[in-house]
C-alpha cells in the first residue's frame, strides 16, 4: 500500500511559510536525527530565497550517536549548510545555544529596533513547539505526539531583540520515494491513516534486523532468533515472508496471541511501532550518510566553487603564446652559429 499524506490545512500554512519567510532573517529548519533526510521539507530551499538556514537535529536522544556525527560531518561536506546542532528539545541547557547560533548568521541584526526575526519550519511532529516551549520556558505553542498538532502560526517574542515564528508543518503532496515515506511513517511523521500499519512494523522490523540486531533481540528476548530469520528469508521487498516471520517472532514474546496461538500481527505491530518511536529499543538511526551517497554527492557538485563566467578566457590570454614552428627553428638555428 503505497503511503500518501498530505493534510489539506498544508496547502494554506505553504502559502503562509512562503509570505512569512520573506520578513524573517534566519530559517531554522528542525530535522529528526534518526532520519536527517527523510525528515527534510523539501520545498524549504525554494521558500527561503537564499536566507540563511540554521539545521537542528532534534531527538537525538533517539539517535544512533555515531551516525549523528556521521551526519553532521557530511552535512558540511556535502555543503547543505552549516553543521547542524544536535539537540535534545527538552534539555533547555542545550536548546539555549540557538539563538546564539542565529546571531552568528545574522550579525547585522539585533538589538534596539533591529529585532532579529527566525522562523521555525520542519515536517510535522518534529519538535517545533517543543523547541519554542523549552527557549520560553513555558508552554507557549501546543505540543502534542501525533503529527500536526499546530494547526495556526504564532509569532513569539523570545527576547527583546529576537522573535521566533511558529509555523505548521508542510509535508510534500506525494511520497514519491517510498522508502523514504517507510522510515517517516515508523518514526511518526506521518498520520496513521495513511499507512498499513503491519506493513510498516514489518519494514521495521527487517530494517531492525539487518542493522539492530542486537537491539531487537536484547528488547524482546528474541535469543538470536531475528538473525536467523534473516538468514533463512529472502530480502527482496517484495516478500513479506521475512517481515511476518520476526513480527510473529515479537508477538509470541509481547503475548499478543489469539485463540488457538495465533499470533495477531496487528497487536504485534503496534508493540514494535510504539517501542520504536518511544526509544525502548534503544538509539537507532534509519538512514546514515551511504544511504544517500548520491544526493550528498550531487549537492557537493552542485554547490562547489565554479570559475566565473570569462575567467577562463582572461587566464588563457594571459598565457604567453607558444613559438610556432619557424620561430623554434629560428631559435635552434641562431644557437647553432654560436656554437
Amino acid at each position: 500500500m503505497p503511503i500518501h499524506w498530505f493534510p489539506g490545512h498544508m496547502n494554506r500554512a505553504r502559502r503562509e511559510i512562503a509570505a512569512a519567510l520573506r520578513k524573517v532573517d534566519v530559517v531554522i529548519e528542525l530535522v529528526d536525527a534518526r532520519l536527517p533526510i527523510a525528515s527534510r521539507n523539501p520545498l524549504l530551499e525554494e521558500l527561503s530565497s537564499g536566507k540563511p538556514v540554521l539545521t537542528i537535529m532534534t531527538r537525538a536522544d533517539l539517535a544512533d550517536p555515531e551516525v549523528t556525527r556521521a551526519w553532521q560531518a557530511a552535512w558540511t561536506e556535502a555543503r547543505l549548510g552549516p553543521t547542524p546542532l544536535a539537540l535534545v528539545m527538552t534539555e533547555r541547557a542545550s536548546v539555549r545555544r540557538v539563538p546564539a547560533r542565529c546571531r552568528e548568521l545574522a550579525p547585522h541584526r539585533g538589538g534596539p529596533g533591529r529585532t532579529l526575526r527566525t522562523m521555525v519550519v520542519g515536517i510535522p511532529n518534529v519538535g517545533k513547539s517543543t523547541l519554542i516551549n523549552t527557549l520560553c520556558g513555558r508552554r507557549i505553542a501546543k505540543v502534542g505526539d501525533k503529527p500536526a498538532v499546530t494547526r495556526k502560526s504564532q509569532r513569539v517574542e523570545l527576547e527583546s531583540d529576537f522573535s521566533i515564528f511558529d509555523s505548521p508543518g508542510v509535508l510534500w503532496p506525494r511520497l514519491d520515494d517510498q522508502e523514504a515515506a517507510r522510515r517517516l511513517a515508523a518514526s511518526g511523521a506521518i498520520g496513521e491513516a495513511a499507512y498499513d500499519p503491519i506493513e510498516v512494523a514489518g519494514w521495521a522490523a527487517c530494517f531492525l534486523a539487518t542493522r539492530y540486531a542486537a537491539l531487537l533481540d536484547g528488547r524482546y528476548g528474541l535469543e538470536g532468533e531475528a538473525e536467523r530469520i534473516v538468514a533463512a528469508t529472502s530480502s527482496d521487498p517484495a516478500d513479506s515472508t521475512r517481515a511476518v516471520a520476526l513480527l510473529e517472532a515479537v508477538g509470541r514474546r509481547r503475548g499478543a496471541l489469539r485463540s488457538g496461538g495465533h499470533v495477531d500481527l496487528e497487536r504485534a505491530a503496534d508493540h514494535l511501532l510504539r517501542d520504536l518511536r518511544g526509544g525502548k529499543l534503544g538509539p537507532i538511526s534509519f538512514e546514515r550518510p551511504e544511504d544517500h551517497a548520491d544526493y550528498l554527492s550531487e549537492r557537493r557538485a552542485r554547490s562547489a566553487p565554479r570559475t566565473a563566467p570569462g575567467a577562463e578566457e582572461e587566464r588563457e590570454a594571459d598565457r604567453p603564446e607558444p613559438p610556432d614552428d619557424a620561430d623554434s627553428a629560428t631559435a635552434s638555428s641562431s644557437s647553432s652559429s654560436a656554437q
